[in-house]
């Protein structure tokens, strides 16, 4: 018996609700013989969540999720299992285990930025993840992470031996790619994007280093577009705001906020170019779904970019604005180099499936409970 904490997929539209969702609707149908139990609080009654075939659900109503998660924080109380019933293997998937009295346990900690870039953090989440990180990587008999990156960061910063770490890439929706041209023009047209643009797609946070692809944009010369902004508002955002506010070619800057996913495909497959300067990335979805729709990215090589993308993205290992302005140019305006990139984004994204990413993740549930039972 697997447990698995949903709690994130129900109450974040993005990065670790999106990584809990897809995985729990894949890890199902690799349960076999074995169940999938999926916990999650449901106090305001919204309902069953998602699809998840092969998995049963166990929402706790009688108590809101925010006060149990205050009291996890403060009196380290009430045990989750307590909550959600006994099973062999708890996993949590959004960095922390919660206080636990049986059963074994599985955590995934996509990325340690809060403790290399801390600046970039939310303060609040910075201080709680700063606090627990070490007791959760001491109690966890098995720690999942995005990448082979994010292990040696785990490695290196918390001092986890690698044999308790399992890096596990993550996935592509079956059905994502590139939408027929119908659909690309009624999103545009939905998202008011009438000029060529270029794009960047993230939560606004001072990790992503917006404001270079704004000055890189702003020392552009021969593309008559727009640059494109889409993400929820994260923390810190207001500077990147104002920054395009003062921007000498603000009425070419647009920032879109959250894009709802039936139009997110569509603005990836309108670009000319995805770009992702960022600071640090544990795995970095953007350029991969930009690539699935065949749309040429230039990310930095921070971070597991270079491991994710390989060949199928460039790669810019300068923060400078004028290397950045001189390398969109050239994609912009050298065809052949262009089909290239793209042909090799395609075939790259390809490898990446939420089955696999379910698949490994089963294996590594089946070698923490076989270890407990041989113990």
């Amino acid at each position: 018996m697997v447990c698995m904490d949903i709690q994130a997929g129900v109450s974040q539209r993005a990065g670790v609700g999106r990584y809990t969702q897809a995985l729990a609707e894949q890890l199902g149908r690799q349960a076999g013989a074995d169940e999938l139990r999926l916990f999650y609080f449901d106090f305001q009654r919204k309902g069953t969540p998602w699809a998840a075939p092969g998995a049963r659900r166990q929402a706790v109503r009688w108590v809101p999720g925010r006060v149990v998660q205050k009291a996890w924080k403060t009196i380290r109380w009430p045990p989750f299992n307590w909550l959600a019933g006994t099973a062999d293997v708890y996993h949590f998937p959004n960095f922390i285990v919660p206080p636990l009295t049986r059963g074994r346990a599985v955590v995934t900690i996509h990325d340690v930025s809060f403790l290399r870039f801390p600046e970039a953090a939310e303060e609040r989440n910075r201080r709680w993840l700063t606090a627990q990180i070490r007791d959760t990587v001491a109690r966890a008999d098995a720690i999942i992470t995005d990448s082979e990156f994010s292990g040696r960061e785990i490695q290196e910063l918390l001092g986890v031996p690698a044999a308790k770490l399992f890096p596990i890439l993550l996935g592509l929706p079956e059905d994502w790619g590139r939408p027929p041209a119908p659909g690309i023009r009624a999103a545009r047209q939905a998202l008011r994007l009438e000029r060529p643009y270029l794009l960047a797609v993230g939560t606004l946070e001072p990790r992503k280093n917006y404001p270079l692809a704004i000055e890189a944009f702003e020392r552009l010369r021969g593309f008559d577009g727009e640059l494109i902004i889409a993400g929820q508002r994260g923390w810190k955002y207001e500077p990147i705001l104002e920054r395009m506010r003062r921007s000498p070619r603000a009425e070419r800057l647009r920032y879109l906020d959250y894009v709802p996913e039936e139009h997110l495909a569509a603005l990836y497959a309108g670009a000319e170019l995805l770009l992702l300067p960022s600071l640090y990335e544990g795995f970095g979805f953007t350029p991969l779904e930009a690539m699935a729709c065949g749309t040429p990215a230039l990310v930095s090589a921070a971070g597991s970019l270079p491991e994710v993308v390989a060949d199928g993205a460039e790669i810019l290992a300068s923060f400078d604005a004028d290397a950045w302005a001189e390398r969109m140019l050239a994609l912009l305006t050298d065809p052949a180099r262009r089909a290239g990139l793209v042909a090799r984004g395609l075939a790259r994204a390809r490898i990446f499936s939420w089955a696999e990413t379910a698949r490994q993740t089963w294996a590594v549930y089946r070698r923490v409970h076989d270890g407990a039972r041989g113990g």
